[in-house]
């Protein structure tokens, strides 16, 4: 993807991105007074903590106003890694809390609010700009720049065991970027110690190509953690990557790493993408999906997209979140040698645009498209730890 191709990101439009020039290290360093947080507990004015007020919408009928009850403490934390996002004009981003952090936050992690407490760190991310010209970097620069990001990622999650309170189960969520910064820290941090995972409640990874063995729910980059195929399941991970149309041969998202160089690990033909369908685990049913968009104070990815086939009022709502007229059925399938989340539009509803091409699908649509979903199995995971931990 060179500078002169403009693409649509999750708050901003960014078009013309230049060629970016290699920053050291130094330029990027790590902060001296330790964790940046986006979101915390008790933090004032925190992102992630926000109304539940919703428009719930229906084609022909009167909008109506619903606001789901927050509990004062579900007995739950979430931790929350978010996607490529950053405007600077860097490689690398440094942690300033800049407006496409919070706005990511509001859209993807807010909502999780209703079933957890959410902590999310700021991240040295590899920025928009550096997406934008990636082929512009040596394998060598990039894993350079996937470093740097990790290592503020890693610092975040061991204060926050630090300071956790161990009897409290813990949700991992990321997307992209985000999903796989957690799908290396699961596999170095929490993966080969019993004693943590034990503590982990379900791993949400999505846009992330988490890897599978072959036919198998384990293996490729977990050894312990399956695949959720319950919602009462816990200790497991849901994943996937969204498409309205078979994936084309040049796909960035629901194919196992061919070789070494692309991934160090896993790689190869005895490995395959994992896809969790959110509203079939058990059966993987072609069901819809109960999505749910952040109308306010930005509309979000998947708001923004179909306001481009049904008109701006789609993406409108008078609270800060819409469960939209628009319906979309997905369930994983198998197709062009990838594995994906396909949803098809339901009745009256229309297809979605691949942004910013069709090798992308809908990625910056992973999360909201089942929004709801996953909402609701975190709830049932948590009811099914309380009973098992009396």
């Amino acid at each position: 993807m060179r500078g002169s191709r403009c693409w649509r990101a999750v708050a901003a439009v960014v078009c013309g991105v230049g060629l970016l020039p290699w920053v050291s290290v130094s330029a990027v360093a790590a902060p001296d007074d330790g964790v940046v947080w986006l979101c915390r507990p008790e933090m004032i004015d925190d992102p992630c903590d926000a109304s539940t007020a919703t428009t719930v919408r229906r084609a022909g009928q009167p909008d109506i106003r619903e606001e789901p009850a927050a509990p004062a403490d579900p007995g739950v934390d979430c931790f929350y890694i978010y996607p490529t996002v950053s405007l600077q004009q860097t490689p690398n981003a440094d942690t300033t809390v800049t407006p496409e952090l919070r706005i990511v936050a509001q859209q993807q992690a807010a909502r999780f609010s209703q079933v957890c407490r959410i902590y999310a760190p700021v991240y040295r991310q590899r920025t928009l700009g550096a997406l934008a010209e990636e082929r512009d970097y040596t394998p060598e620069q990039r894993a350079e720049l996937s470093r740097i990001a990790y290592e503020d990622v890693r610092r975040a999650w061991q204060q926050f065991v630090a300071e956790h309170d161990s009897a409290r189960p813990v949700v991992l969520i990321g997307h992209s970027q985000g999903a796989r910064m957690l799908r290396q820290l699961i596999r170095e941090e929490i993966d080969p110690r019993q004693a943590t995972r034990d503590q982990i409640l379900s791993a949400i990874l999505l846009g992330g190509n988490t890897v599978v063995a072959k036919n198998s729910d384990v293996g490729g980059d977990f050894q312990h953690l399956p695949l959720c195929r319950s919602e009462q399941q816990t200790q497991c991970v849901l994943a996937w990557q969204t498409f309205d149309e078979t994936p084309p041969p040049d796909s960035r998202f629901g194919r196992a790493p061919a070789t070494p160089e692309a991934a160090p690990r896993p790689y190869g033909p005895d490995f395959e993408v994992a896809c969790t369908n959110p509203t079939s685990l058990d059966r993987n049913e072609s069901r819809g999906a109960a999505t749910i968009l952040r109308a306010s104070p930005v509309p979000s990815p998947l708001g923004i997209e179909i306001a481009l086939r049904a008109g701006p009022s789609a993406a409108l709502a008078p609270t800060p979140w819409l469960i939209p007229a628009e319906t979309y059925l997905v369930r994983c399938v198998r197709e062009n040698d990838a594995t994906v989340l396909m949803a098809a539009p339901g009745p009256g509803s229309p297809d979605l645009p691949a942004v910013p091409d069709a090798s992308w699908g809908l990625h910056l649509a992973d999360v909201e498209i089942a929004l709801g979903d996953l909402v609701r199995i975190v709830a049932a995971q948590s009811s099914a730890y309380r009973a098992a931990h009396p």
